[in-house]
């Protein structure tokens, strides 16, 4: 599936009740966020980021070259996180 960083950060976000207004800070240099790729299995973007809100901190996820962005909270919580690459 073609996509971009940005689109699936804010899939991620909506799940949190964020949006892209609440970035306080990111690593994304020049264009990397909105450049498209396939993020179907097999080769990877291979595009580190990580992405701050106030509440949130987000970054890039994969299994198998199926890649996604996940999150955890900023500040400690009870939220517990679940093994990353097991959706």
């Amino acid at each position: 599936m073609r996509t971009t960083w940005r689109k699936m950060i804010l899939r991620e976000m909506e799940k949190h009740g964020e949006s892209w207004a609440q970035i306080v800070g990111h690593t994304f240099q020049g264009e990397e966020c909105d450049m498209l790729f396939d993020n179907d299995y097999g080769v990877t973007q291979d595009v580190p980021f990580t992405l701050w809100t106030t509440t949130r901190v987000y970054f890039p996820a994969v299994y198998d070259g199926l890649e996604w962005v996940s999150s955890v909270p900023r500040n400690p919580c009870f939220e517990k996180t679940k093994h990353v690459g097991k959706q």
